[in-house]
């Protein structure tokens, strides 16, 4: 076992928390030259839901760092000129095309994964991979069918087949149509020269730990494994050699690691005040984001209705670098709904109003109405504030 250096490096808690914001783009002035696909690449990772609200969660993810970007043009950020790939990372996610050489690892562990939940009936496999060939870029329904029955797991063969073929890495999602993955071969979607499995699987983590921990900031093993969902063990391997350097941050109790450019400069600037996807990378690992922020989230949308606590879609509301408060959206005409909000005392309902007034207009809404505040005492506060600004608009 490698022998770790001990850390030099003392961080109090809210450094922690400063650095992890700088790191996430959501501390300091956001780089808009750079764009939807440079929160891509500073992030290493977008991942992408089937549930729309105010909008699907890959476009809100750049939508909070940058503020009201067109979402036609971050769907275009996204696809067009062979800029990004969807691959399984944290979860299904969209991913900086230059890092496809990088998940050669998990191509290879998948294709030598000896049993599957699906069976392949034979000659789909090929067959697929021919009509692409002949007819790409299409999508399941075009290349013959998803499904076999209603049933959302009853794929069909030619379904098995092209998703066993995206994970192997001779298929490729190139863009979303209509929510449905549209594949291409590989071949064609990935830029010649990244379209190799050349690295070995050491040389494949060592990057990914590494960008995990840029894009972090500072973490934990947890976090750093929990960012493209890797094993405990594969960090341990190549963490010592991943430029990542040991830090001690008061409170955390466990050792953590830090990207030594963001301890070189102290994180300064304008904090963002946001609504953030229940799926932004801020808050993919409930224990880290209770570590760093003392905010409990969890996704309620496959709770069942009279179990949840928050609503179906909580969003929580960054403000001044604190997670503040949450809120349930829906969407009326052109209504925005706040279905349930849930507010960290009075201080917050200024922050949450303009997080909800700025949503409001970005998503064509002219209105916001509130349904239901969990605190009663904070409603009038909160509509008072949304009174104030809906006006100034």
């Amino acid at each position: 076992m490698t022998t770790l250096p001990s850390p030099t490096t003392t961080l109090t808690a809210d450094d922690a928390r400063r650095i992890v914001l700088r790191a996430q783009g959501l501390l300091g002035a956001p780089d808009r030259r750079a764009g939807v696909r440079g929160v891509l690449r500073h992030l290493g990772a977008v991942q992408l839901d089937t549930i729309s609200v105010l909008a699907r969660s890959h476009e809100l993810v750049p939508y909070a760092r940058l503020g009201a970007v067109g979402r036609k043009a971050v769907e275009a950020a996204y696809w067009s000129d062979a800029h990004a790939f969807e691959y399984w990372s944290h979860a299904a996610c969209i991913l900086p095309v230059e890092e496809w050489p990088h998940f050669a690892f998990r191509r290879r562990a998948y294709r030598n994964r000896p049993q599957w939940n699906h069976d392949l009936p034979d000659g789909v496999y090929d067959q697929v991979i021919k009509q692409l060939r002949t007819e790409g870029p299409l999508t399941a329904t075009e290349l013959g069918g998803a499904k076999r029955t209603s049933e959302w797991w009853d794929w069909s063969g030619t379904k098995v087949a092209v998703e066993r073929a995206l994970m192997y890495g001779e298929v490729v999602c190139v863009e979303r149509r209509g929510w449905k993955r549209v594949y291409d071969l590989a071949e064609r979607a990935i830029p010649g020269e990244l379209l190799h499995d050349e690295l070995d699987d050491t040389a494949c983590l060592r990057r990914l730990v590494r960008q995990a921990g840029q894009s972090l900031g500072v973490g934990t093993r947890a976090d750093i494994a929990d960012y493209h969902r890797l094993k405990g063990e594969q960090v341990d391997a190549v963490i010592a050699d991943s430029g990542l350097v040991p830090v001690e941050v008061e409170g955390w109790g466990r050792p953590a690691w830090a990207d030594p450019a963001a301890l070189a400069a102290p994180p300064r600037g304008r904090h963002r005040t946001t609504l953030l996807s229940p799926f932004d990378s801020l808050v993919w690992e409930r224990a880290r984001t209770e570590r760093i922020f003392g905010f409990t989230h969890r996704l309620e949308a496959y709770v069942p209705r009279p179990k949840r606590v928050y609503g179906y879609f909580a969003m929580p509301v960054l403000a001044g670098g604190r997670l503040v408060g949450r809120v349930d959206p829906a969407r009326e005409g052109r209504t925005l709904v706040a279905r349930q909000v849930t507010l960290d005392g009075p201080k917050a309902a200024p922050a949450v109003a303009q997080a909800l007034v700025e949503a409001a207009s970005w998503v064509n809404c002219t209105d916001v109405r509130v349904e239901r505040v969990d605190a009663p005492e904070l409603r009038e506060p909160l509509t008072r504030e949304l009174s104030g600004l809906l006006g100034q608009r």
